[in-house]
């Protein structure tokens, strides 16, 4: 099988793949509660195998991914409050919002920076987030050379999980549950699903984890990544016709994008207001009242 994954190739590997196709592949999501049946690192797991297939049937190199995303404030607390409940240990890999774009900013740059033409960003992990994330996108793109796109992987789900003909995604339910068993068998133990009788929350799992099919999973990703080359062959297109000049090289320019062009509309950001999809706060007492509050940054 040919290696995508850029961390486990050799330069002149990464000089091939480059000249073949210079597109980008990043993947985004966190160790989250996803039920008892899944392991922790569904959502970037789940991102980052189907970027890999995506890369080796259309092209391109795959950054490595990254498990740390946005958790335990705002409206995320408050889903987590109602569907993980006052468990003693969450074994989250949270950060705020700020930071994580800030980060999605450095990559981006060291994108730009190698000359990639093109950059596909996947989160698997879902809530606002990924609005936030085509927003950045947005507002970055004038100011880099690469064309960029960035969804949630369930954008690229069609027909969905039942063919109904529309993206489709869920948490720790039978979308989800059927993508990871697809890519990372290992990861999925269906033997570990509490049964109908037994009342939840287990741990944040999905109420129809029950209906979670292997094969079905499987033609999900293939529905996604036959989208995803669809979209990637236009970012390629879009670059050549657009010739850009302008690059973002250092990460001196990197802050000052930040600070002038990201920071002043950070707080229109829906990850960074304080209650969405009329989410109600956490009671004082709990575990995921702490954080909570969105600061202003």
């Amino acid at each position: 099988m040919r290696e995508v994954r850029w961390e486990r190739m050799f330069p002149d590997e990464l000089e091939a793949a480059f000249a073949a196709c210079p597109l980008v592949w990043f993947s985004y999501g966190l160790c989250e509660p996803h039920g008892p049946q899944n392991t922790l690192g569904l959502d970037a797991l789940k991102a980052h195998a189907i970027a890999c297939r995506a890369a080796r049937a259309h092209g391109g190199i795959v950054a490595p991914p990254d498990y740390w995303h946005i958790h335990e404030i705002a409206g995320y607390a408050s889903w987590a409050h109602q569907n993980v409940g006052e468990v003693p240990r969450s074994w989250l890999t949270a950060m705020p919002p700020w930071q994580h774009f800030k980060n999605v900013c450095y990559q981006i740059r060291a994108a730009d920076a190698l000359g990639f033409h093109a950059a596909v960003l996947i989160t698997g992990h879902y809530g606002p987030n990924w609005q936030d994330l085509k927003t950045l996108l947005d507002l970055i793109q004038p100011h880099v050379g690469l064309r960029l796109y960035g969804l949630p992987d369930f954008e690229a789900n069609q027909p969905g999980f039942d063919g109904g003909g529309k993206g489709t995604g869920d948490h720790a339910g039978k979308v989800e549950t059927s993508l990871l068993w697809a890519v990372e068998p290992d990861c999925v133990d269906y033997s570990r699903i509490p049964g109908p009788d037994f009342p939840g929350p287990h741990f944040a799992m999905g109420s129809n984890a029950r209906e979670s099919n292997r094969l079905t999973g499987e033609r999900m990703v293939a529905d996604e990544v036959r989208w995803l080359g669809d979209k990637a062959a236009d970012l390629l297109a879009a670059f050549d016709a657009a010739t850009p000049e302008t690059r973002l090289l250092t990460f001196a320019q990197v802050e000052a994008l930040w600070e002038t062009v990201v920071r002043p509309r950070l707080g229109e950001f829906r990850t960074m207001q304080q209650h969405w999809d009329g989410r109600v706060p956490p009671p004082e007492d709990s575990v995921w009242r702490r954080n909570w509050t969105v600061p202003v940054v």
